[in-house]
């Protein structure tokens, strides 16, 4: 398939803008030019937005929490931003967050964990499980239903809502129903086809993510380690239902749709959906790219029917 039109009218916005020599830059001043890049777009209207601070695995954290109705006691929808670990924040995913909130019927918290390189992995993952629970046990005083449970995130996100998931499970934690992931990162090893077939010109390249995987990851060996690598772990049975969402055109497209078939492998229910003619990202433009909507929508009936 070709790209979506309403994808390449983006795209064509972006090609003015060289990539960095990533050999050479400053990972805290890239994270400041991409959180800006784009201008906040208004969100869905919420009946309540509240700023939180949530449990860390050391220390506090930012959250946000959207709910989109005054129904009492609705689903919980725990959600992570992508950024390849090193970019992102509550305000570059408000829009998507809102629109999930809408869409899904449930209150959606977007958790802020600590990002590298100035925290390398194992931090991000273990921030998000230690907000998970803090969100379970705080659930009366929030309004929320936790036995109505479930995770969310896209890209690195995606990668770590699924670590959320495997500790969970190791840890007899907080029992998740569901999990949404749009195209989530699996594998450190970064050597899949379609690396070299997108390695450039799709919004994320091949080398933005192997500079990622450098800032995020203390040494290469880690890159083992399946809370890093969900596509290595040598079981996902008892892994919550999934939707995964892959993007045609996108480097992480062919990881995201081998963890999708280990799913299926272990017996994990699963909805796998690639989206012909998006990007990695493309969700995100859920505004102006109707293709995007659509997908949004599906997705987020996925996530409404498994907590209602």
């Amino acid at each position: 398939m070709p790209l979506d039109k309403q994808i390449a009218t983006v795209l064509q916005q972006f090609r003015d803008l060289p990539e960095p020599d990533f050999s050479q830059v400053d990972a805290v001043q890239y994270r400041q030019f991409s959180d800006n890049l784009l201008p906040a777009i208004p969100g869905d209207p919420m009946s309540e937005v509240r700023e939180l601070r949530v449990a860390g695995a050391d220390g506090e954290l930012d959250a946000r929490l959207y709910r989109p109705s005054e129904e009492g006691n609705l689903p919980l929808l725990v959600f992570f931003h992508g950024g390849g670990f090193v970019m992102g924040n509550l305000d570059t995913h408000d829009n998507l967050c809102r629109s999930l909130a809408r869409q899904t019927e449930a209150v959606v918290v977007s958790v802020a964990y600590r990002l590298a390189p100035e925290y390398h992995f194992p931090a991000a993952p273990l921030d998000c499980y230690a907000a998970t629970c803090w969100l379970v046990e705080h659930a009366a005083a929030l309004g929320v239903d936790a036995s109505r449970l479930a995770l969310a995130g896209d890209s690195a996100g995606g990668n770590l809502a699924l670590a959320v998931s495997q500790l969970a499970a190791q840890r007899q934690g907080p029992k998740i129903s569901y999990q949404c992931l749009f195209y989530p990162v699996t594998d450190a090893r970064c050597d899949s086809r379609s690396y070299e077939d997108f390695a450039e010109g799709y919004l994320l390249s091949s080398a933005m993510m192997y500079w990622f995987w450098q800032q995020y990851l203390q040494d290469t060996g880690q890159g083992d380690d399946p809370l890093a690598s969900p596509l290595r772990a040598e079981s996902l049975a008892g892994l919550p239902p999934t939707t995964l969402i892959t993007a045609e055109f996108d480097p992480l497209r062919d990881e995201g749709e081998a963890f999708a078939a280990r799913l299926q492998q272990a017996g994990v229910a699963v909805r796998v959906q690639r989206c012909e003619g998006m990007i990695h990202g493309f969700i995100s433009m859920a505004p102006f790219v109707e293709g995007a909507a659509r997908v949004l929508s599906e997705a987020a009936a996925d996530v409404r029917g498994a907590l209602n």
